[in-house]
């Protein structure tokens, strides 16, 4: 690994915190005016770009914060308005402070605070908003995905950001949810990539700017909550058939974004509670899946379940480990950053019953296209999926990934599979603690938010409902253009030919019949070549959908491997790449 790709990975080891303002971050905020303009006058000046990164905390470890967590969207709002009567005025900027820290009060839900013994005794993990405690019975039918969202509003409970009229709104969700009811909700955490992940740095940069300006200080602007940045984005396909095309490639990259990844090395140095995971680490939601993700928060004491939000549309492939998150946009997740809450619609969930086994041979990209299939069907825009039944047991959670992370083309905000026996050995498998396991379960059963498939399943309601036997589930194919047309593989013959005849569309080509025969004849390095329609021009396994998934990857590689033992060659001017989902998936295909 390249000097600067090592030292890109690092977070922050400031002190735990919590992202609603404690009583000591009060204090802090609403220190004289004077203490202010003293501060202001000499800042603490940030890491440069050249500076040493921090360690990377231990897994699962919620980084720590600096005791003033004054960071806030409202921030730049009230600060922008008056930015000529308050350039030159370090008291204007404390009053300000001063009234964002006091909006908040005491969390009334405080009385459910739950201690949370560790199994065999000793001392508790810590304490817990508890879902049970309230008693309410109406708790027991919600989807498991809208209790993520009830405990989140429990939590962040302070009747300003959040207010107790939010909660009773998710309480009643079996009769608000068809009528378009508005809730905030606050993730415990951001994810970014590399191309969206940069403005967001730099809006943080020039708010850090905007504070000395005022005569404050910058360093008080820093996310409140845990983000992940994850280089992913940057690399292209220079350099193919090769055996340095992976070196090659990645020194291009550094290369072409030399300035950009110091701007990120800088970043993640300067900036509490920011994690940088440097080029050449995995495709970003792989990363989440096996490193990133914490399916529940320990911190500062208070547990409560992962969620997160982030800029690629393809988040929702966490919602297979069980955590809540989905893709926003840039001003969305900058505004969560910042500890702002989310304004969403209660949505609506389909319940989506799984059934019987996969027959050998049909892998999970069949099961994923016949899902979206059925879901673009029936109507999931705005709506959670939540899946459950007696075939979860037959599904490994890199199955389950693969179908949660094709929610943007069934359309749904995400598919959610709640956390079960399979997602407590997949954190195992990759290498969370025992304790770290343990954790996670005993506060998951306590507060109702576990399935266990062994014993008799309590009745959930749901908005609507939908079906699938997984031993009907056919090999098939998408496309030719969009990724959620679905092609069983035994009409892939007839589905091409019709494709060719029909007009300009998704389905369609419009190519007249005379010429659907054509070849065109072209020169490559030198070498005579011919190519007609339906012949293949780039091969990439490439798309996060499947370089997560152990089975379809090793697939891929004796299908590979059988074609050359055959004698099979691939055109010369075929371009071929393969972008491993991790390290891990890098080290079971060299294996073989």
């Amino acid at each position: 690994m390249p000097p600067l790709t090592s030292s890109l990975l690092s977070r922050s080891t400031a002190g735990p915190g919590s992202a609603r303002v404690t009583a000591a971050a009060t204090a802090a905020i609403s220190k004289p005016a004077a203490a202010v303009a003293e501060a202001g006058s000499s800042p603490s000046p940030s890491p440069s770009p050249s500076a040493p990164a921090h360690p990377l905390p231990a897994r699962g470890q919620t980084p720590r914060r600096s005791a003033s967590p004054f960071a806030s969207g409202l921030a730049g709002r009230l600060f922008g308005g008056h930015r000529a009567a308050s350039r030159s005025s370090s008291s204007a900027a404390a009053v300000f402070e001063r009234r964002f820290a006091s909006a908040a009060t005491k969390n009334v839900y405080d009385e459910i605070l739950t201690g949370l013994a560790k199994p065999g005794g000793g001392a508790n993990f810590g304490k817990y908003y508890s879902l049970p405690a309230l008693a309410d019975p109406r708790i027991d039918r919600l989807p498991y995905s809208i209790r993520i969202l009830l405990e989140s509003a429990i939590r962040n409970c302070d009747d300003f950001q959040v207010t107790g009229k939010d909660v009773e709104k998710i309480l009643d969700w079996e009769n608000n949810s068809t009528k378009q009811v508005e809730i905030p909700f606050k993730p415990a955490r951001v994810l970014l990539q590399d191309f969206t992940g940069v403005p967001a740095v730099v809006d943080l940069a020039c708010m850090r700017d905007a504070m000395s300006k005022l005569g404050s200080d910058p360093n008080k602007i820093n996310p409140l909550v845990p983000v992940d940045l994850v280089v992913d984005h940057s690399v292209q396909v220079d350099v193919a058939r090769s055996e340095n095309a992976v070196q090659a490639n990645m020194e291009l990259e550094f290369s072409r974004n030399k300035e950009r990844f110091g701007f990120l090395k800088w970043g993640s140095t300067a900036f509490n509670n920011m994690l940088v995971v440097p080029p050449g680490s995995g495709i970003v939601h792989q990363v989440n899946l096996e490193y990133l993700a914490r399916v529940v928060f320990n911190n500062g004491g208070i547990l409560y379940p992962d969620s997160v939000v982030g800029t690629d549309s393809h988040t929702t492939m966490i919602d297979g480990l069980g955590v809540a998150g989905w893709g926003v946009g840039g001003i969305e997740a900058e505004a969560t950053m910042l500890g702002q809450p989310m304004s969403m619609v209660l949505p609506a969930v389909v319940g989506f019953k799984l059934s019987g086994k996969l027959r050998n041979g049909v892998t999970a990209t069949d099961l994923v296209l016949t899902v979206t299939q059925m879901l673009r069907k029936h109507g999931v825009v705005g709506k959670f999926v939540e899946f459950y039944g007696g075939g979860m047991g037959e599904l490994s959670l890199a199955d389950r990934a693969t179908i949660a992370n094709m929610s943007p083309e069934y359309g749904a905000t995400m598919g959610f599979f709640p956390v079960d026996a399979k997602t407590l050995d997949y954190l195992k498998l990759t290498g969370r603690s025992d304790e770290t396991v343990a954790m996670i379960e005993s506060y998951l059963r306590a507060n109702n938010m576990f399935v266990d498939y062994s014993q008799v399943q309590a009745e959930r309601v749901y908005s609507s409902y939908l079906e699938l036997d997984l031993d009907e589930v056919e090999p098939c194919l998408s496309g030719p253009k969009r990724p959620h047309d679905r092609v069983t593989l035994k009409n892939m013959k007839s589905d091409w030919h019709s494709c060719l005849d029909s007009d300009v569309g998704f389905k369609g080509f419009a190519v007249p019949k005379e010429s659907q025969g054509k070849v065109a004849e072209f020169s490559f390095k030198g070498t005579p070549a011919k190519i007609k329609h339906g012949d293949v021009v780039i091969a990439a396994i490439t798309s996060c959908t499947n370089t997560s998934n152990p089975n379809v990857m090793l697939g891929a590689a004796l299908v590979a491997k059988k074609a050359c033992d055959l004698g099979l060659e691939v055109k010369p001017w075929i371009k071929t790449s393969l972008a491993p989902g991790s390290g891990v998936v890098k080290k079971y295909l060299d294996k073989r």
